[in-house]
């Protein structure tokens, strides 16, 4: 039986706290959110810091330092530190957790894009009174992932021994990875997340995820993949790419709801369905040591 490593992303940059009152913002919130996960089948949490007083997304080395102890007190998942803390942060602020924490796994934009999550303003009541101004302003924004900074981000993860966690969100970016992997500047076993179905991305169909699978597999060969469904695309792309023999990223920052018009209480719903699916299908859910393995994860 094949193994599926699960990550649970648990709060991220996206959605924003007026949409739903289970989105964590708080370092201790975070922490049980990791717990949770952790127990319902993560071998993987993938973690961003807010401000706990208006859930704005924060940059703060303190916070992130909070967090992380937090989940450590708390169960041995791998922790997944953003480098996309928020797309309107600079290059500096959003690589510095990285250089500070060493983390086993840290997420890697894989190239520049549009990132907009404007249509989002439209349904909410901005009760902090940031949230329609930020989520306005990524409409006018790219989010900037040079080749510059994309080298300094590898070489930076490799000298700190941390793991590169590459979001790809169209086909170009494979592209990109397979130039730094051809100049020796990255070196495989490579990991990919297929982040469908953000505006300015590629759509979340079946088809275009068979057709950035078959792409990986004739530009980078050496790689392990998993995907990242937006909205309600979420559950749909995780049977995809268990089927497809891929491994799934599910939790709040992707997707507020466990089934239509029902908000999940919390990313551990989402953990125990996508388990669910994934043993009913006749796999079995990656332990934290299986997945440290399977990702080549330096050991600390």
């Amino acid at each position: 039986m094949r193994q599926v490593i699960i990550t649970a992303a648990l709060t991220g940059a996206v959605h924003v706290p007026s949409m739903s009152p289970y989105l964590p913002i708080t370092p201790e919130a975070i922490a049980e959110e990791a717990k949770a996960a952790y127990e319902a089948g993560a071998a993987v949490v993938h973690v961003h810091a807010r401000n706990p007083e208006t859930g704005e997304p924060s940059s703060s080395n303190e916070l992130m330092s909070d967090i992380l102890e937090r989940i450590r007190s708390k169960c041995d998942v791998i922790v997944c530190v953003t480098t996309g803390a928020s797309q309107l942060m600079t290059t500096a602020e959003r690589l510095l957790p990285v250089e500070v924490f060493k983390p086993e796994l840290a997420s890697c934009n894989a190239g520049t894009m549009n990132f907009v999550l404007s249509e989002i303003a439209e349904k909410i009541d901005d009760g902090f009174g940031w949230e329609k101004p930020y989520l306005i302003k990524t409409r006018d924004n790219v989010f900037k992932n040079t080749f510059d900074g994309l080298q300094h981000y590898i070489e930076t993860m490799s000298e700190v021994g941390t793991k590169p966690e590459f979001e790809v969100y169209d086909v170009g970016m494979i592209n990109n990875l397979a130039y730094f992997k051809q100049k020796g500047i990255l070196k495989g076993p490579i990991y990919i997340q297929f982040v469908l179905g953000i505006l300015g991305g590629m759509p979340a169909t079946v088809e275009n995820l068979v057709f950035l699978k078959q792409t990986a597999d004739k530009l980078i060969g050496d790689y392990v993949w998993s995907v990242a469904g937006a909205g309600r695309a979420q559950f749909n792309m995780a049977m995809v790419a268990i089927a497809l023999g891929g491994n799934v990223r599910v939790g709040l920052e992707d997707n507020l709801y466990i089934k239509r018009g029902v908000l999940a209480k919390s990313s551990a719903e989402q953990v125990a369905a996508v388990r669910t699916i994934a043993e009913i299908s006749g796999h079995t859910i990656a332990s934290v040591e299986t997945a440290r393995a399977m990702l080549a994860i330096k050991n600390k």
